[in-house]
């Protein structure tokens, strides 16, 4: 894997990042952060694959290239100047009901800009058909939209990372806690990973959470919803969570992050 930022999901949170390095390498998987491919030369059925970081050039072999350079939005072509739709960096604007500048004219989906999410779409042509309809709709948060990556560790998260966090200030509590101590994750025979949790200091509500692990997919439904309620820590320790799940392991960080924990 060759990542051009210095860490791979650079826009998850560097925890996150850190341990999906550490799983690759247990995985066989060799990780070059940091790094650019200059040239690409096919030669007898191999690739051979030329490597630029900040320390050294190199050259890999192997049997195939994926390219992932991201996603946009099919915009191209479809007169949106002429019907006064503005456009921004490849993308379609939009306010938060999915309505464009001109007049009865919708955009949701990957021509509409981040998040490139096939849920965030989804919710987006429901507000959008709704708003249509004439029925009273709730705004999209876009900051209450999960992250999800299917890779094994899979990753989820919603909200501030610790950086992000910092970064504007917040005074926050944070709890973590690893897979390795979950029996559920013991018998289901997958201890990689931790739930990390961000609460403001202040208040106790809820700003981040962030999963690598397991099911981590299935996991952050709980933290969205949370979200969405503007709840607290109070919340998720008042509420009993099944034993044994990995939906534990959201309370479990929660006291964690009150110093409050018991079972690590």
């Amino acid at each position: 894997m060759v990542e051009l930022q210095d860490r791979i999901v650079p826009i998850e949170d560097g925890d996150v990042s850190k341990q999906l390095a550490r799983s690759f390498k247990k995985a066989g998987i060799k990780v070059s952060t940091g790094a650019t491919v200059e040239h690409v030369e096919e030669k007898s059925n191999v690739l051979k694959v030329s490597l630029k970081t900040s320390r050294k050039n190199e050259v890999i072999e192997v049997d195939q290239v994926l390219s992932s350079v991201g996603i946009t939005g099919n915009i191209e072509d479809l007169g949106l100047e002429k019907a006064g739709i503005k456009t921004d960096r490849g993308f379609i604007e939009t306010d938060e009901f999915s309505r464009t500048g001109a007049e009865g004219i919708y955009a949701i989906g990957d021509v509409a800009g981040p998040p490139w999410l096939a849920h965030k779409a989804s919710h987006e042509g429901i507000i959008c058909v709704e708003k249509i309809a004439g029925q009273k709709v709730h705004a999209l948060d876009k900051q209450n939209i999960p992250g999800c990556t299917y890779c094994q560790p899979q990753i989820a998260s919603v909200g501030y990372t610790e950086q992000a966090a910092r970064e504007k200030g917040l005074e926050i509590k944070i709890g973590k806690f690893p897979f390795s101590a979950s029996g559920k994750a013991s018998a289901a025979g997958h201890t990689d990973g931790f739930v990390k949790i961000i609460y403001d200091a202040k208040y106790g509500e809820l700003i981040g959470c962030h999963v690598i692990g397991h099911d981590a997919t299935e996991l952050i439904a709980e933290a969205v919803t949370a979200r969405t309620l503007e709840t607290t820590y109070h919340e998720i320790l008042d509420s009993v969570h099944p034993h044994p799940t990995l939906s534990e392991a959201i309370m479990e960080a929660t006291r964690d992050a009150l110093g409050q924990s018991i079972n690590v």
